[in-house]
Order: structure tokens, then sequence, then C-alpha cells
């Protein structure tokens, strides 16, 4: 690996959350190593600013205030044990250093997969809310439903159950409207691996309204994906969470940053310019569609009513039920929701 390599796994204690997590994003193995004087002192990784969010949600907090400080590593003389070290902690990425404890090069094992796939979702629903006219994306809608839409030679909602399936949920709803007789026609004729149950919904609902149509349908805890995004994380991980802190519902949420294209006056209280910001970055957490869901969360929907899934959240918060969130990367949420977003989606998946 080359120097120019090699830098875009190291950063500073002293830099915020964003930055350590855009830096993470381009080197694209989910860590980065910490270093002072240009001497090995911690790392951290994506999974690390995840559980700091969790707790903290604080943004702006600088990588020394949760990096590990101890990171496992192989010294130059003994490279060859960097298998050794990554079999032992089952751990993919390993730097090696000199002498004087710098980064000289980054050892990748290729043995283990960074997210591992297992069946803990085994009979865990995925219900897909497929109703909507999909306006934003027409006038491609105006001839297929959203959730038929093609990415390759598969359409949106397929790239979603399979990559449930790969953590083995294999049990998979559909709340349909819109079109409905097309998207119920091409999964039941389709040669699919899969069975797919539809919950039509009659009249248009909103994103929360339709989940009406759920209660009693389900017992315990299921997940809720929007027909057009896709979501790269662990969702046996995502589950584990929700569980644990025993929320009615966990929102997945991306990290997403947004810069003003303009140079920003600030105002005191009469009006007066006090300062100006040349292009100033805001990062906020985004609601990506993606949602685990208790179906005790279904008591607080109203019959009949259209009401979106924003304002049931916003009942569960005013009630002081446990609300969670899973934050995750921009680069791990994919939304083809917009057109200007089905080429970049495509180019994540390598579809050409």
């Amino acid at each position: 690996m080359d120097n120019e390599e090699i830098l875009l796994f190291i950063g500073s204690a002293e830099i915020q959350v964003i930055a350590a997590m855009r830096m993470i994003d381009a080197n694209s193995h989910g860590i980065l190593f910490i270093t002072e004087n240009n001497k090995l002192v911690g790392c951290v990784t994506d999974g690390d600013i995840r559980r700091w969010l969790i707790k903290t949600g604080d943004l702006n907090a600088l990588v020394r205030n949760f990096m590990i400080k101890e990171p496992k590593y192989v010294y130059q003389v003994n490279v060859n044990d960097a298998i050794r070290i990554c079999n032992e902690y089952e751990i993919n990425i390993v730097p090696i250093l000199n002498s004087q404890d710098e980064i000289v090069d980054i050892y990748i094992h290729k043995k283990h997969s960074i997210k591992k796939r297992n069946n803990e979702l085994h009979n865990i629903p995925l219900v897909i809310m497929a109703g909507g006219k999909g306006t934003r994306l027409y006038p491609y809608t105006q001839i297929l439903p959203k959730p038929l839409i093609p990415i390759g030679e598969k359409t949106i909602t397929e790239w979603i159950i399979e990559r449930f399936r790969n953590y083995g949920c294999d049990k998979v709803d559909m709340i349909v409207n819109y079109k409905k007789h097309f998207i119920e026609s091409y999964f039941q004729d389709s040669e699919v691996p899969y069975n797919v149950g539809f919950i039509e919904e009659k009249e248009f609902m909103g994103t929360g309204g339709g989940l009406k149509l759920l209660e009693g349908r389900y017992v315990d805890t299921f997940f809720l994906s929007n027909c057009d995004i896709l979501i790269d994380e662990d969702y046996s991980d995502i589950y584990r969470l929700h569980k644990e802190q025993n929320n009615i519902i966990t929102m997945v949420c991306a990290i997403k940053n947004v810069t003003i294209p303009y140079g920003v006056v600030k105002m005191s209280k009469d009006g007066t310019p006090i300062g100006l910001v040349e292009k100033p970055e805001m990062s906020f957490m985004t609601n990506t569609g993606l949602y685990v869901i208790d179906s005790r969360f279904l008591d607080y929907i109203p019959r009949n009513t259209f009401i979106h899934i924003t304002e049931i959240i916003q009942k569960c918060i005013e009630s002081d039920e446990n609300v969670g969130i899973y934050p995750i990367s921009e680069e791990n949420w994919m939304d083809m929701g917009q057109l200007e977003e089905l080429d970049r989606m495509k180019r994540k998946l390598s579809i050409d």
C-alpha cells in the first residue's frame, strides 16, 4: 500500500465525529487509526461512532473522547503475525508499525467479512410500504409503480427483500395501493424464490395510516421499510439494539451533511450583523425510512385516518415511550426516491 492510500486510514484525535465518519467512508474499511506526532495512539471504528452517538447524540465531539486506546498492531519485523492477529481477534485490518511506532503499511485480511450474515432475523417479519404514487419519480411511475422500478435486472423491492433474506428474514408483507395489481401480479407470476403477502390499502392513508391494517397480524416486532431505499448495514445489530433498549420504535438515521452554498450572515437580536460565515456546513440526523417496530406502536394509530409515521412517532415521544435511533453513515443509505439518485444507487450496486 502506498503512502497516499495509507493516509486514508490515519486521523487525529482532535477531529470531530463528522470528519472521522468521512474519512472512514473514504477508506471503505470501517476504521480510522489515530496518531499523535506520527505515532499510533488509538483507533475508532464506525461501530464506536455509532455507540457514541446512541449514547450522547453529540456530532461535534472529538474522537479523543471515545477512541480505543489500545488498538491491535504488528511491527514490521513481525509482519507475518498480522494473519494470526486477524484470525485470533476476528478483525480485517491491522496497521504495521516501524520501530518508532509510526504506521508504515496496512494489512487487510481477506478471509473475514466485515458484516457477518446469520439467521438471527428468522421469523422476524419485513413490511414494505409500497402503496404510494411515487410522484418524485414521474414520469416513470405513471407507467410502473415505484416498487417495480428496475435497478439493473431486479426491482428495487427485490433488492430490499434479498438484503433481509441474507439475515434469515423470510416473511415479507407489502402494503399496496397505487397500481397494486401490477405489484401483486409481478410477485405472483415471477420466479422469485420467496413468498410475499399483500395488505391492500383501499384509500391513501399516508405513511402511517396504512400501518393500522397490520393490527392483529403481528404480536411482536417487525421491520418496516420504504420501498425506495437500501440500507447497507448489519440488520441483526439494528434489531439487537431495538430489543436491548426496549424501544417501541427504532429509526435508522443517516448523518447528513449539508453545505449552504452562500455566505451566511449572523444577526444579533436587534438585527445588527455580528459576523459572516462562508458556506457553512450543517449536520443532521436524517430519517432514512427504515424502522424496527414493536406491535404496540400500532395502538397509537387512529383508525381510518390519513396520518404520517412521523406524527405517530411524535405521539410516542410525548407519551414517554422509548423511541430509539440507530445512526449510520450517509454513504450506507441509498434513496432512489428522486430521479438523480437512481444513477447513484446503480453505481453503489455496481450496475452499469
